[in-house]
């Protein structure tokens, strides 16, 4: 469906971007063109929009194409009522929002029977348009409602006559677009959300103990309270465990209605108008617009804990991989034994083993004696403990092994959020089909360090614990966020070509999980690739699917350096004609040496890209990004990270003091802290007040996940296994 310019001009306000630069963008998305090429190679296009923004825009275009479908759905439908008015379809066609259009169709929606159709079925319209027109200014009441009693319809008396008018009444004073709106507004800005325990109390009066006690009787303006009391309000409810509802000013709510439907103060139908005002409220709007703002309240808590559970995830995806290191990953357990696995510094298994230190087998020095015979015999450098069951047992260990090794040896503790989803897939299934389920884990627990992305990428991002009630959002929603957050780290990063699995190739852009399988299915038939050019040559990737994903793929060793790069395909030429004006040889260009190299950088370093962007007649953010990517060829932007915190020893809850200083990694951010992992099995937890001495909006505008952190120890609760920290030290 195309836009209209207007629309173009409504996302552009909102976005605070140009028009042109709208309709650039959807241009581009109708086109098939994906994000991240958008992003990274259509910047003259979009006037330099970054992913976020691109994805903003695409979401508000899809938003306002909705809006525009189902305006020509209502207007066809009450047209074929009969009853579209000028005035109707031009506020239909003005309306902003889809709620604004649903509640001018509301009354023309079909309907099951109501009290108002029955009252309307007995003959009752003419008396409640009577009433509502207030035209009338004098007269007997009862006069007026005889004529319509009639015992055989069941009106036997001017009573029921009454009710029954009344009830038409109330149903247009609901429906009522303007009404609606007003209610709407005034609740959400004066209302609150209320919960109550509903558990029975106690025999000492007392409602019984729950996580939830902080909201046994609660109460917080709608438009303060934050997202994550909402949601975990939200599910007190759904266990049963709390009663919520909305409080509002109710009578100052009805009058404002009266001031909408009574014309006449005073007049002969003011008391009936009223009833029918406070009916309609109490009976109909109320628990309509409840609904409605407890729907929004969910609906915006939901949108924050999915825009901090993908920030984590995008910082835990970007963690630097520890290259050139032999590692040793570690799936802990107690009854079934901890599961060993060895990889070489590419990430291939080399041994595979199961140790028993701990209850019921307790074999402590054999496990120590096992891991040390193994470290030794494979000459491993660093040793990856998973944070599940018995981690903190199994990490005492391995500090014991540490320190009797003659070995410069290092351990660190991850999170192991979905290596067990990762070990029964399909997936890993084809990468070790000889292997246990378990052993896998370690296997996955172990590569987590070599390269979190190329391994996290395997496993369900939902089934990585870095968000805030994850569970309990829209699980839709959360995917496609999620994955987008994967496309986008992937695409940034890039992917060499030649090692790269099927898992990570498929969250290239404009790669499919089928052409993905068919890369590496190439790649073991053919040899390796020597060039991007010979993806053309797998079925199913074209020129369009080239176009979209070459730039992203990464040769090293390639014939052509450029291969090597972020420079797309498409601008190998500019590339050329800017290391000509370098004065760089552009013969041979794959095999300079270190010197060369060093070289090349400081002859593009010395280039003005603004005044090559004009020589060539190019655009100059291709040219800038032309001229950063050439001076560092296969360049990993997550080197320039720092890498994870190390350890060799280990601490207990029992050794922390008050004010101890220690460091840590942050490992979890949510709306109302962050946790950090100090090295004593719990993390500890930095509130949001103990971030900075000024004013905090979110954590994230101080810490991100795998953050490197000071800490102050303010307090520790040993019985309940809680940590206070603060990052004022």
């Amino acid at each position: 469906m195309t836009i209209s310019t207007d629309i173009y001009a409504v996302v552009a306000q909102e976005l605070n971007i140009r028009p042109t630069q709208v309709q650039n963008v959807s241009e581009l998305l109708d086109d098939g063109n994906t994000i991240p090429f958008i992003a990274r190679y259509r910047k003259e296009v979009t006037g330099e929009l970054d992913e976020v923004k691109l994805r903003d825009i695409a979401e508000k275009l899809r938003y306002y194409r909705t809006l525009e479908e189902r305006k020509a759905e209502v207007l066809r439908l009450i047209d074929e009522q009969e009853k579209l008015t000028p005035d109707l379809a031009k506020a239909v066609a003005t309306a902003s929002k889809l709620q604004e259009v649903e509640d001018l169709y509301r009354p023309y929606r079909p309907k099951r029977r109501t009290r108002a159709s029955i009252a309307e079925e007995k003959g009752l319209r003419p008396l409640a348009e009577l009433i509502f027109k207030q035209e009338t200014a004098q007269g007997d009441l009862d006069e007026l409602f005889a004529p319509y009693v009639e015992p055989d319809k069941g009106l036997e008396t001017t009573t029921d006559v009454k009710a029954g008018a009344l009830d038409i009444i109330a149903q247009w004073i609901s429906d009522d677009a303007k009404v609606r709106a007003l209610v709407r507004k005034m609740s959400e800005k004066e209302g609150s959300l209320v919960a109550r325990c509903r558990l029975p109390l106690d025999e000492t009066g007392q409602p019984p103990m729950s996580k939830y006690e902080q909201y046994y009787d609660f109460s917080e303006a709608i438009t303060r309270i934050p997202s994550h009391r909402v949601l975990a309000i939200n599910r007190g409810e759904r266990e049963e465990i709390l009663k919520v509802s909305v409080d509002v000013p109710v009578d100052r709510l009805i009058a404002t209605m009266e001031q909408q439907v009574i014309r006449a103060p005073y007049g002969l139908f003011q008391s009936l108008l009223q009833e029918a005002c406070q009916d309609a409220y109490q009976r109909l709007l109320a628990p309509s617009i409840e609904r409605e703002l407890r729907n929004r309240l969910t609906e915006d808590a939901e949108e924050q804990a999915i825009k901090v559970f993908a920030t984590n995830l995008r910082q835990l995806l970007l963690q630097p991989p520890i290259s050139g290191r032999r590692v040793m990953g570690i799936d802990p357990a107690y009854r079934t034994g901890c599961k060993v696995a060895v990889l070489d510094e590419q990430g291939d298994l080399l041994h595979v083993t199961t140790i028993y230190p701990h209850a019921p087998q307790e074999r402590w020095q054999e496990a120590k004696d096992e891991l040390s015979r193994v470290i030794d015999e494979y000459h491993v450098d660093l040793i990856s403990v998973g944070n599940g069951t018995a981690s903190r047992e199994t990490e005492i260990l391995v500090a014991e092994v540490i320190e009797t090794s003659s070995r410069e040896l290092q351990y660190l503790v991850i999170n192991e959020a979905g290596a067990s989803v990762y070990s029964a897939s399909d997936l890993a299934r084809e990468e070790f089909p000889e292997l246990d389920v378990s052993l896998r884990g370690a296997v996955s627990i172990g590569r987590r360090v070599q390269d979190p992305l190329a391994e996290l990428v395997k496993i369900d991002p939902g089934s990585i614990g870095v968000g805030q009630y994850q569970h309990d959002v829209n699980q839709r929603r959360l995917g496609e966020s999620l994955q987008a957050v994967v496309e986008s780290c992937v695409n940034h990063v890039g992917v060499e070509l030649n090692t790269a699995s099927p898992a990570l190739l498929q969250y290239v852009a404009g790669v499919s999980n089928t052409v993905a399988k068919r890369i590496v299915d190439y790649r073991q038939e053919q040899g390796p690739f020597s060039s991007r050019r010979q993806l053309l040559e797998i079925r199913g990737l074209g020129p369009k699917t080239f176009t979209q994903c070459a730039g992203f793929l990464r040769i090293r060793g390639a014939a052509n350096i450029l291969d090597n790069t972020p420079v797309h395909p498409e601008s190998y030429d500019l590339a050329m004609d800017i290391l000509d004006m370098a004065d760089v040889p552009i013969a041979g260009l794959s095999l300079l040496s270190q010197t060369h190299m060093t070289k090349m950088r400081a002859s593009l370093l010395n280039l003005e890209a603004a005044e090559v962007a004009r020589q060539l007649n190019a655009g100059f953010p291709t040219v800038k990004d032309i001229i950063a990517a050439l001076q560092q060829p296969g360049r990993d932007p997550r080197e320039e990270l720092p890498k994870p915190l190390f350890r060799k020893d280990v601490l207990t809850i029992e050794d922390l003091r008050s004010e101890m200083l220690l460091m840590g990694t942050v490992t979890n951010v949510v709306d109302f802290g962050a946790f950090v992992d100090i090295g004593v099995n719990r993390d500890g937890l930095v509130h949001i007040s103990q971030m900075s001495h000024g004013y905090v909006s979110h954590p994230l505008e101080v810490v991100a996940v795998g953050d490197i952190v000071q800490v102050r120890v303010l307090d520790v609760d040993e019985e309940r296994g809680r940590v206070s920290l603060s990052l004022i030290t």
